[in-house]
């Protein structure tokens, strides 16, 4: 069975239909990437599965278990966990206080210590940075805050919009290497990034999304070498 299951999902925004029915699913351990044009419905489609959005009709189930109505924080609960395009890190907040913000559903104050640890581990600048506000950091800085911040939650999966939006290219290697390592380290992971070179290179399984409908999909060494891909995706 499927971590995660969605079923013909439809989102409407007042008359433009952002998503017609797509179906696609993540198995435990997998890194998926959704991949497609701006407007393609793959940041909506994050948004209703995490419930931040309504829902004309279709189903989200996680785990075995109907989550298509649930409130988001009992999906956080759930270990489901967004960590959503353009950071939203508290910028007043320090980055300390903010990967404990990311713990606030937790009252196992021994595991909330090793995993901070385990956070500055993976992101060795966080560690330096610890008493800076967020606001301050660059925008590479705030995109690992932003990450750690949502493995303070204790995912089992992990839902990334964008990770590299907006980075040079050598932290774009960086964030990349970092998803690997978490999945390694046990967690699932749905990937949404206009990036589909890097976004195919670490995926398990990738679905293109073309407008609001899931146009093709497959093992990503085929679709890195499927000519339409190539020509649609990778710059032929």
């Amino acid at each position: 069975m499927p971590m995660l299951e969605v079923n013909n999902l439809v989102v409407s925004y007042g008359a433009i239909r952002a998503l017609k029915g797509i179906s696609f699913d993540v198995k435990e351990g997998e890194i998926i990437s959704l991949i497609g044009a701006n407007g393609a419905g793959k940041t909506t489609t994050l948004h209703s599965i995490s419930n931040l959005i309504k829902k004309q009709s279709g189903s989200v189930i996680f785990k075995g278990e109907d989550i298509t109505n649930t409130t988001p924080d009992k999906i956080v609960k759930a270990g489901l966990i967004h960590v959503p395009e353009g950071r939203r890190v508290f910028a007043n907040l320090t980055v300390k206080e903010n990967l404990e913000m990311g713990a606030y559903l937790r009252n196992d104050k021994a595991g909330i210590k090793a995993d901070l640890e385990h956070v500055y581990e993976l992101f060795p600048r966080l560690r330096e940075r610890v008493k800076q506000l967020a606001g301050t950091l660059s925008g590479g800085e705030q995109q690992m805050l932003a990450m750690g911040r949502g493995l303070m939650s204790k995912p089992e999966l992990l839902l990334l919009d964008e990770p590299s939006m907006g980075l040079a290219p050598i932290l774009v290697d960086e964030i990349f290497d970092i998803i690997q390592k978490i999945n390694k380290d046990g967690t699932t992971i749905l990937l949404v990034e206009q990036n589909a070179f890097k976004a195919m290179s670490i995926a398990n399984r990738v679905y293109i999304l073309e407008t609001g409908q899931v146009a093709s999909s497959g093992n990503s060494e085929e679709m890195i070498h499927d000519e339409a891909v190539k020509k649609a995706y990778l710059g032929g």
